[in-house]
């Protein structure tokens, strides 16, 4: 990873973790707000980057769109009925709604998590490019790969959602805000971890050898042409050497 999304990453996880997080403390302990107050808006911020990113993508990415939709029916909800382990579990439902999602993708043989992973493996290289086209078209192992990568996510999201449902209505809800925070971030680590391993590496190993082939095939038929440009060459000197032959005969 590049230090440029190394810097984006960081201050993504800063604006849609530890501000909303830091947010809900502040908001009931300095302000006094009440637990559904406090939650509702300390949501407001990550609500309002998700949807500026939907707007600011020039092209419709379901995932996106999904996990802002889902946000603003729980946030209705939870107001609508001022119960705050009802918000909590809002996060829940926005998991596994989206775990679903993938899943249900996975089935349907057109993996979600294909266009957040593309551009990390492709890396903008024309070259990376062509050969992701062409193992999708022609490599079963590649698309089992890049099938396997959002499977792993969707198992994640959804069983995330089940632990911190339980956690929602066994825990005092100050302890679950954070605590729930602690499930995202382990259950995203061992997404990562498991979905490198099962899918994004092969894809990784996939791609670089058929680039690596494609430059070693350009490389051959750049031979190919020189051998052929040199026949000829031979060929045209044999026919002048024997012009010049048979007019010293004459």
């Amino acid at each position: 990873m590049t230090k440029p999304r190394k810097s984006r990453t960081v201050v993504s996880l800063l604006l849609d973790v530890g501000v909303p997080l830091g947010s809900y403390y502040l908001l009931k302990g300095a302000f006094g707000m009440s637990a559904v107050a406090a939650l509702g808006w300390s949501s407001v911020g990550p609500v309002l980057r998700t949807g500026w990113g939907v707007l600011r993508q020039r092209e419709v990415n379901v995932l996106p769109l999904l996990i802002l939709l889902a946000n603003l029916a729980g946030l209705l909800i939870g107001f609508g009925t001022g119960d705050a382990r009802l918000m909590l579990a809002k996060d829940s439902a926005v998991t596994s709604l989206v775990g679903f999602a993938l899943l249900g993708s996975v089935a349907l043989g057109r993996p979600m998590m294909t266009a957040t992973l593309k551009p990390w493996l492709v890396k903008g290289d024309a070259g990376r490019e062509a050969a992701w086209e062409r193992l999708r078209r022609e490599s079963p192992a590649f698309r089992r790969a890049e099938l396997r990568f959002s499977a792993v996510w969707g198992v994640a999201f959804v069983g995330e959602c089940g632990v911190r449902i339980v956690g929602v209505y066994a825990l005092p809800v100050d302890t679950m805000v954070w605590l729930g925070t602690v499930v995202m971030i382990v259950t995203m680590l061992v997404a990562f971890v498991v979905s490198g391993a099962l899918g994004a590496g092969p894809m990784v190993h996939m791609i670089g050898a058929a680039v690596t082939t494609d430059d070693s095939a350009d490389a051959l038929n750049a031979l190919n042409a020189l051998d052929v440009i040199d026949e000829v060459v031979e060929v045209l000197e044999a026919e002048k050497n024997s012009s010049l032959v048979g007019s010293t005969h004459r």
